[in-house]
């Protein structure tokens, strides 16, 4: 599914950098709620955390794998979930504040 390009979430808070390229489109696709695994960060639609989605990766499970194991995700979460990391590790983005949907 191909998402239009809409101004960043006020949940992403991008700290005014250059995101190294990435598109909006797939930090928009991780959120955070309180009402949902209290204000983890999360895959947009979903209840799986972006960090059980970056553990299954970083233990070698292949995209097709992670998308077998937990089938709410998505094609492209994977990407999601790594640029969401990448602009964490770089500042670029604050933490998700789940008063902000």
């Amino acid at each position: 599914m191909v998402l239009g390009w809409r101004e960043p979430t006020a949940a992403v808070r991008p700290l005014g950098r250059d995101h190294g390229g990435m598109s909006w489109e797939l930090l928009d696709l991780i959120t955070s709620d309180p009402a949902v695994l209290h204000g983890q960060a999360v895959v947009r639609g979903t209840r799986v955390p972006v960090t059980v989605v970056l553990d299954c990766l970083a233990d070698g499970m292949s995209e097709e794998a992670l998308r077998k194991e937990y089938p709410t995700l998505s094609q492209g979460v994977v990407h999601a979930a790594l640029a969401h990391a990448a602009a964490l590790a770089r500042d670029e983005i604050g933490p998700l504040d789940p008063t902000q949907g």
